[in-house]
């Protein structure tokens, strides 16, 4: 929420006129307001659009304004109450702090006295909002780094002796292992800490961009080269830089980044200047470096160059035992992200994500969580809000085709039991095992007519 047009504020009252009016105002500055004039039309408009502040009269038919805020409280919502009143009925709001509101408005005063109050929970809740944020960025990094596995502490405690060194590091490990946060690790924990730690990707950029945006450009160095850009190197001067994904970049420029290292020098493209370099390099690759080499596709001086520490980060597969702790992590980080609440994980769904390798890793597990959430009902994760591949992948479907079957009697069998267990799981509903298979509910039950598949688990 990035500006008072973001706070959304719901205005409930059973007065046409007085709602009119209030809007007016609380629209003249700047906010952006809805209006319902019972408790039960402001039930249904929370349910269905993010709302920051409701403004409620107390007196209204159907619903008031007490049963309202008792409704809101009692639900996950997070939004604010303030409470407007007669001057009659002073008491009453005070009341209502107590069930939730977090103040009260009478209704003879001046509303400029309302903006106040108003102005004073939406910069409450910027604040709050930028405070998660800082947390979740924190937390992130802390929660990755804390692990039971022996090889993966054995490595922290590798960065820990070498953070204040300016020897290079280099991080081998499949995508999504966590090698940047590695390397932000080691920058942290050393004397560059208050340095700039600079990353970039170098499978990300083509073979004539690359080059400017390590070393930078002069002004008309070339076409299109409108103004000076100061390269990444230049940039991380005195602190870290990061090249991930090292082994791809062009062998054009592996030799000068060689060149580079051993001089403690860059020169700008267009330019004959030498500039003088403190820079602690640290790199990493999802590639054996040795087959790139042997393919010619990477140079060995440079490897010795880089590799004066080479770590090895092991995959999520070879440290299941830190797997309950992440799932945790992620799944309360997406329910704030989401502004859902899981009360459950269903066991079979938990043995699922438990037994699951992750090729992905922590990316993958990442976005199974986000999509279990999403898919979640009354707060409660079942295993059919996981992707199919997961049970397939973990073992749970337990599909077992006789191997010395003819390869099409194999894949029949296979089917048929595959498609057998799917409608167990989802109840025999043929909707929800459609969906959960990637086709129609059409295509499911020519399949379940073919092979005389009985849908009722």
């Amino acid at each position: 929420m990035n500006s008072k047009a973001g706070y959304r504020i719901l205005i409930v009252d059973d007065e046409p006129e007085y709602q009119k009016v209030v809007s007016l105002i609380l629209d003249g500055a700047g906010y952006h307001t809805d209006a319902c004039s019972n408790g039960r039309e402001a039930i249904e408009f929370v349910r269905d659009h993010e709302v920051h502040l409701v403004i409620t009269d107390l007196r209204m038919p159907e619903m008031d304004g007490e049963e309202l805020i008792k409704e809101l409280t009692g639900s996950s919502l997070d939004l604010d109450i303030i409470v407007m009143t007669a001057y009659g009925s002073i008491e009453s709001a005070v009341d209502t702090i107590k069930y939730g509101a977090k103040d009260y408005f009478v209704k003879s005063n001046d509303l400029e006295e309302l903006i106040i109050k108003v102005e004073r929970l939406a910069k409450l809740k910027r604040l709050e909002e930028k405070s998660n944020i800082l947390l979740k960025n924190q937390n992130s990094e802390n929660m990755f780094l804390q692990s039971q596995n022996e090889t993966f502490l054995k490595l922290l405690d590798l960065c820990d002796k070498t953070a204040n060194t300016n020897i290079n590091v280099l991080l081998l490990g499949e995508s999504g292992v966590g090698k940047e946060v590695f390397a932000n690790y080691i920058h942290s924990r050393g004397g560059r800490c208050k340095e700039p730690f600079v990353p970039i990707n170098c499978q990300a950029y083509p073979e004539g961009v690359i080059e400017s945006e390590l070393f930078g450009h002069e002004k008309g160095a070339f076409t299109g080269a409108m103004a000076k850009r100061i390269g990444k190197f230049e940039e991380a001067n005195f602190g870290t830089l990061f090249l991930d994904e090292i082994c791809d970049l062009p062998l054009s420029l592996q030799g000068k980044l060689l060149r580079v290292l051993e001089n403690k020098k860059i020169e700008r493209i267009g330019s004959n200047k030498s500039i003088d370099l403190d820079v602690r390099l640290i790199s990493a690759t999802n590639k054996m470096p040795e087959s790139e080499i042997a393919s010619g596709r990477f140079r060995e001086d440079l490897l010795y160059r880089i590799n004066t520490l080479t770590m090895v980060i092991p995959p999520i597969r070879e440290r299941k035992e830190d797997l309950p702790g992440l799932i945790d992590f992620f799944l309360r980080k997406i329910e704030m992200e989401q502004k859902k609440k899981i009360v459950k994980v269903e066991d079979s769904a938990m043995s699922v994500l438990l037994n699951y390798d992750y090729p992905g890793n922590v990316r993958e597990l990442k976005n199974i969580i986000e999509r279990m959430v999403a898919l979640s009902e009354d707060g409660v994760v079942a295993a059919e809000d996981l992707p199919v591949s997961l049970h397939v992948a973990s073992g749970r479907r337990g599909v077992i085709v006789d191997q010395n079957l003819p390869l099409r009697e194999a894949r029949t069998a296979f089917e048929k039991q595959y498609i057998e267990k799917a409608l167990q799981e989802s109840g025999g509903n043929v909707t929800r095992c459609a969906g959960n298979l990637g086709i129609t509910p059409r295509q499911l039950w020519n399949k379940i007519n073919e092979y005389k598949i009985d849908p009722k688990p």
